[in-house]
């Protein structure tokens, strides 16, 4: 209750933020957040919803591609010691090249289409994700581990009822770190060979010199990104709720 409480407050003081702002500058540039709000209502099934909806399934697929792949790679390469030492170089060699960089490179080899966008996403998070995990366990005492194997316990037990939950929640942080990049992404690459997403959208609407229209855009992409951000922590109350005992 206080949190909810706390999340109406700030999005109060947003809104007072901006509409003093709008007051201040007295331009189509700035238009109030009740100008916005109401522009929102009227097109967002005729100009929006689709748009909002081909984002939504490119950041969502881009990141359960990337949890994955990510999760299965960093739980390997932490509880497997060969595994890490031939993988590691690797992902340390790959992981600080900008990897927007190679977006040209992707839309050749693979097109303008769903599948380079995605693939850009899985690519840039993917990294986060299995570094984590990797150092998450690895941070499981080692004590731990030999004292369940003497008592018989094989590699899929202990990966079951220990490695999961004791990196789940920094499994969690990490998605949660992804979503913010994965949006930031699309922004981008929905800029390159497609009409549709909320990149294109609001900076379609940027070009044509229609405000209400990107601000009322900018508010979906906020909220697609509020709408990922309470899944996780759904997905927190479901599978760590050990950690409120």
């Amino acid at each position: 209750m206080r949190n909810s409480f706390r999340h109406v407050l700030i999005f109060l003081m947003i809104f007072v933020l901006w509409q003093t702002g709008s007051v201040a500058l007295k331009s189509p540039i700035l238009p109030s957040p009740v100008a916005v709000l109401c522009n929102l209502k009227k097109i967002f099934f005729s100009k929006i919803a689709i748009h909002a909806a081909l984002s939504l399934y490119r950041i969502a697929l881009g990141l359960v591609v990337s949890v994955l792949t990510g999760s299965t790679l960093g739980l390997l390469m932490g509880f497997y010691a060969p595994v890490d030492r031939f993988l590691s170089p690797i992902v340390y060699f790959t992981y600080p090249i900008p990897k927007i960089a190679l977006l040209p490179i992707i839309m050749i080899l693979l097109g303008i289409g769903e599948v380079s966008k995605i693939t850009i996403i899985f690519i840039i998070t993917v990294f986060q994700i299995i570094i984590t995990v990797r150092d998450s366990v690895k941070n499981i005492p080692k004590e731990m581990f030999y004292s369940l194997k003497s008592l018989g316990a094989n590699d899929a037990t202990i990966f079951k009822e220990v490695v999961l939950p004791a990196t789940m929640p920094e499994l969690l942080t990490a998605v949660r770190l992804s979503t913010g990049t994965a949006i930031s992404i699309l922004f981008f690459t929905e800029n390159f060979g497609t009409t549709h997403g909320m990149g294109y959208f609001i900076m379609d609407s940027w070009m044509r010199v229609n405000y209400i229209d990107m601000y009322s855009g900018i508010l979906v992409l906020g909220g697609i990104g509020l709408l990922l951000f309470f899944a996780v922590d759904l997905l927190e109350i479901i599978f760590c709720r050990w950690k409120n005992l």
